[in-house]
């Protein structure tokens, strides 16, 4: 069978149509051939059905020149022809914002409001291209591979694609930050023979109690992805070898609808009997799924070798779901959770409907919500609601209606009086008390965790703030009235900055606090309307730096090229990652005007990408170094009396290399220190890493 009778076979198409999309699938242009490898992928990962699967090839062959969006209306109808206008908007989007910014991102969010299927086909796209990421430049495979990151593996988890999220999050690393990933995936490459023969003595036992209760099932087991790898080494700041947890057993059981419940908790029954339990680490998403459908038990137990083991108890219904997310979940209609997703959507659209967030806070805001883990409360008619993991009682009045949330004072959680910080724990029993006189306060968004709370405190005091300045403005122009001034704006931002405002707006706002001493406002007004005076051609050469033109400078052409000769460009090395001679470093234009200079690998770098792309400036260093850098070093190892003096020794006995700083703790026997030390480049510091490495009783040093 071919490639296009596989993809399509099982379709309902018209004759026209299915002709239709055979010629299309077995032309040579470059644009409709991605799109039947989006196609592959979409049918592989989460089968849409037809839609969709035609959309995309449609879509593309319309950029093509091969189709218009007339004949694709009269051949295939106005449904799909609405799928491919909804591809179009997304497409125009990127082709306006090269970087996901806070605008685009709002209109992508609408798009999937109105279609969710258009969203996933957008994550199988971005898995194609990180796939392909090799063919693409530098500049481009750095988008690529944060986009992927930092907005489309978050959103595969939400929709419960979490192979898919898995893969982007694993080829995002690949890509940004390569040392890392062959480093784990050689490891776990050395340790493969030795983690299936212990899977294997794990299961067997399992295997014959589950066929001697009769049950058909089968029984993996499954790695963890590299990237989740990666995070728990940085989470619990350790080393690959003391991650015990690499790897889950998965039982599938081949059990009818109406038995699912009760036969994967006798399986759990049965493993637990074999092997002790960790109680803390039970999660029944059985009971309640997740909002994304997720249906799943899973427990910890204490397994050979007294090695703590993940077991994965489900059907295969509910791992298709798992594996497929909401695309196979929509298979089972009936299901219990089947609701919970729309309840999000609605969420998401409703937030969309405030015209007045901020745009990267909103951005932020919802991404926060991406990932959440769950808790489950009741409001006093005993109706189960879920909410974000660390959601407090103010983000459940909020979640209830915006006026609750604005007036709340406090609540009742299981009969007993709280206040709005009450952080709510499954089972809960809410009861919201309002005042009318209450109002939203800026300091709230220090403890409420929800968009939809956020969001609306923030649209209050934003409107608050506003109004604060509207009424300092006009109190200002009514004393300069009394005094017989004319107001003026540009004065005004001058008084401004006179009397210790950053921003005109924070000055009226002072003013309409009474913050502002009246009594200096004439004076100072008076002063700086007088004309600024500057003598002719006289400077002082102290501390003159010449400021090139940014926007010449930040031409995406343009490679800022940092040496002991670099005059005009006033620039200086982040903090938050502190680049040194000899990294791979980008340049971001600072809004305050100058260059900043990142480590590629930055951490900030992804988000400052995905909001300000367009402020980007390839940026390498030139020459020699001539100057000293401070790098901050982890050294973690065992705990020694002599560790220490033969670390400051070694560094002591360096000629280019000074100790700054070190700090040392010791817990539990494990020695961890955080050393200072200044460099002239990374060949140095490299140098010294491997030297302190070699040291008796280091286990790791990590930049």
């Amino acid at each position: 069978m071919g490639d296009f009778e596989q993809l399509f076979s099982n379709c309902d198409l018209q004759p026209q149509e299915k002709d239709e999309l055979a010629r299309l699938f077995s032309s040579d242009h470059q644009l409709v051939k991605v799109g039947v490898e989006i196609v592959k992928i979409i049918q592989k990962e989460v089968d849409l059905g037809v839609i969709p699967k035609a959309g995309v090839i449609l879509y593309e062959a319309i950029l093509a020149e091969m189709v218009t969006m007339d004949g694709v209306v009269a051949t295939f109808g106005e449904q799909v022809a609405a799928f491919v206008r909804s591809l179009q908007k997304v497409g125009e989007l990127y082709r306006n914002h090269p970087a996901v910014e806070s605008d685009a991102f709002r209109k992508l969010l609408l798009t999937m409001a109105e279609d969710i299927r258009v969203v996933i086909v957008l994550i199988c796209n971005q898995l194609y291209l990180i796939r392909n990421i090799d063919s693409y430049d530098e500049t481009e495979r750095t988008r690529i591979a944060t986009e992927a990151s930092f907005l489309y593996a978050p959103l595969a988890h939400r929709l419960g694609l979490y192979k898919v999220k898995s893969e982007l999050e694993d080829l995002s690393l690949r890509q940004n930050n390569r040392a890392i990933y062959d480093e784990i995936v050689t490891k776990l490459h050395d340790t493969k023979q030795q983690r299936d023969a212990y899977i294997r003595a794990f299961i067997e036992p399992v295997q014959q109690k589950l066929e001697a209760a009769g049950f058909q099932f089968t029984m993996k087991g499954r790695t963890k992805s590299v990237y989740s790898i990666w995070n728990k080494i940085k989470k619990q700041n350790t080393v690959f070898e003391n991650i015990y947890d690499i790897f889950a057993i998965r039982i599938i059981l081949d059990t009818p609808l109406e038995k699912e419940k009760a036969d994967c908790w006798q399986a759990y029954s049965i493993v637990t009997d074999m092997y002790q339990p960790n109680p803390k680490r039970l999660r029944d998403w059985l009971s309640i799924p997740k909002s994304n459908g997720y249906e799943s038990l899973h427990t910890t137990v204490m397994g050979p070798e007294g090695k703590w083991v993940e077991v994965q108890i489900r059907t295969q219904r509910m791992d298709e779901v798992a594996e497929k997310g909401l695309a196979a979940h929509f298979k089972y209609k009936g299901v219990k959770s089947e609701a919970n997703f729309d309840d999000w959507l609605a969420n998401v659209r409703d937030l969309l409907q405030n015209p007045n967030a901020g745009g990267v806070e909103y951005l932020d805001d919802f991404k926060l919500n991406l990932y959440d883990k769950e808790v489950f409360v009741f409001t006093p008619s005993g109706e189960l609601k879920q909410m974000p993991k660390g959601s407090t009682l103010l983000d459940f009045a909020f979640m209830i209606h915006s006026n609750l949330g604005s007036k709340c004072i406090g609540g009742k959680v299981n009969g007993k009086n709280v206040p709005i910080r009450y952080q709510l724990n499954n089972g809960d029993q809410v009861e919201i008390q309002t005042a009318s006189n209450q109002v939203p306060h800026e300091e709230w968004l220090e403890f409420v965790q929800t968009t939809k709370a956020r969001t609306r405190i923030k649209q209050f005091v934003r409107e608050q703030e506003n109004a604060y300045m509207d009424l300092g403005k006009e109190l200002l122009k009514r004393r300069l009235k009394n005094w017989k001034l004319d107001y003026d704006e540009g004065v005004a931002g001058k008084l401004a900055k006179k009397m210790g405002s950053p921003t005109i707006q924070d000055f009226y706002k002072r003013l309409a606090e009474d913050k502002v001493d009246l009594g200096k406002v004439k004076d100072n007004y008076i002063a700086c309307m007088a004309p600024e005076t500057k003598p002719d051609d006289v400077r002082s050469a102290d501390g003159f730096e010449h400021i090139s033109n940014l926007s010449d400078v930040s031409s995406k052409e343009d490679v800022l090229v940092i040496d002991n000769n670099l005059q005009g460009i006033q620039y200086n090395l982040s903090k938050c990652c502190n680049p040194i001679y000899g990294d791979d470093i980008f340049g971001f234009v600072s809004v305050k005007g100058g260059i900043r200079i990142h480590k590629k690998d930055c951490p900030n770098a992804p988000q400052m990408l995905s909001r300000f792309g367009y402020r980007f400036i390839k940026a390498r260093w030139a020459g020699k170094s001539g100057s000293q850098y401070n790098c901050t070093l982890r050294v973690t190892g065992t705990d020694d009396i002599g560790i220490v003096t033969n670390i400051s020794s070694l560094i002591q006995k360096e000629t280019n290399v000074s100790l700054r700083s070190m700090s040392v703790d010791s817990v539990d026997g494990l020695f961890r220190g955080t050393l200072t030390i200044s460099v002239s480049d990374t060949k140095v510091l490299d140098g010294i890493i491997k030297k302190i490495k070699a040291i008796k009783g280091v286990n790791s040093v990590d930049r």
